[in-house]
């Protein structure tokens, strides 16, 4: 009979568990309740005891791991505190989340306790068996995995369940006992300026900017410098992430006016990113396939364009509005200057 073991980590704050740890809890007592498998969770922080205060009705055992040396990211202890609560829970399967504070230890967690694992899972399930669905090949092939070695390691894909929202309480947490020593000593954070930091992979809105953006206007000229101050207002008074076809990204290197901020991290589509925010808006982009590929995780999708025979009104977005961007996201951060 089955385990189930989810391992959680506070968030960037160290008081509260992260949004991906409590989407990979909701993971664990679905796996559970399908199964008929014990559940218990796993928390490392500064304090696990406050931390899984959020657990209290989660119905599951709780193991923790507390300490100063416990309160950041680094390898040595993370790995260490996972090992420990992974051996005490005696657990099957172990899921955690796909953060990158996890996701460069539980590979290494994995091989101490002699395990296997697998990144990138997105769903669950298995009536008699676990089985792991993950995409690959640019989110074009879905697989469904089962593993006959134990423990099998899952590391899920945030957005692809809903966060742990259980009354919170206090919670009972079984102390579990770490050699804290590493060699490593963090410093301190160093992070861009808000309006410099345009990949935000937790925000609720997804903002993409398409090639139209660097074209000739209405009135025959290119605004590329009020398009930048349109978008970077947008996000400022949203703190929505930035997006972008490849398209708008690629013009820098054939010497078209670009946008300064846009890099190839911020593309979306065949060959970039494939994002899981809750609400996206494409301005000035066509929804060509190779673009729209990257949004079919995106839950309510909407577009911006003149063109009203653009892909986007082909069955690829939700709601379309035939209209200028500029004179759009203009009325709209306006609004939005208005309300704050």
């Amino acid at each position: 009979m089955e385990s189930i073991l989810v391992l959680t980590h506070a968030d960037d704050s160290g008081v509260a568990l992260s949004k991906g740890s409590l989407e990979a809890v909701t993971a664990g007592k679905e796996l559970a309740a399908k199964l008929g498998a014990q559940l218990a969770i796993g928390v490392v922080a500064k304090d696990a005891s406050a931390a899984a205060g959020v657990l209290a009705s989660a119905g599951a055992k709780l193991l923790g791991v507390s300490g100063e040396a416990f309160a950041q990211a680094r390898y040595a202890t993370d790995a260490a505190a996972c090992e420990a609560i992974a051996k005490a829970a005696a657990a099957t399967i172990v899921l955690a989340p796909g953060s990158s504070r996890f996701t460069r230890v539980m590979a290494g967690v994995a091989s101490r306790v002699g395990g296997t694992i697998d990144t990138h899972v997105t769903a669950l399930g298995g009536a008699d068996k676990v089985e792991a669905s993950r995409w690959y090949y640019r989110q074009r092939i879905e697989a469904v995995l089962t593993r006959a070695g134990r423990p099998w390691f899952l590391l899920l894909d945030a957005g692809t369940h809903a966060a742990f929202a259980g009354a919170a309480g206090a919670a009972t947490v079984e102390a579990i006992s770490v050699d804290a020593a590493s060699r490593t000593t963090v410093t301190g954070f160093k992070t861009p300026e808000l309006d410099a930091q345009t990949i935000r992979p937790d925000a609720k809105m997804l903002f993409v900017a398409g090639a139209g953006w660097t074209k000739k206007q209405p009135d025959g000229a290119v605004h590329v410098a009020d398009a930048g101050k349109l978008i970077l207002g947008f996000l400022k008074n949203t703190s929505a992430s930035l997006g972008s076809s490849k398209s708008l990204v690629d013009q820098g290197s054939e010497g078209n006016s670009v946008l300064p901020f846009l890099t190839h991290m911020n593309q979306i589509g065949q060959t970039g990113a494939t994002p899981r925010h809750p609400k996206g808006l494409a301005t000035c982009c066509h929804g060509e396939e190779p673009h729209v590929v990257g949004w079919r995780f995106i839950g309510d999708r909407r577009a911006v364009s003149l063109d009203p025979n653009c892909g986007w009104t082909r069955g690829k977005a939700d709601v379309v509005y035939i209209a200028d961007a500029f004179a759009v996201m203009t009325k709209v951060n306006e609004l939005l200057a208005a309300r704050s």
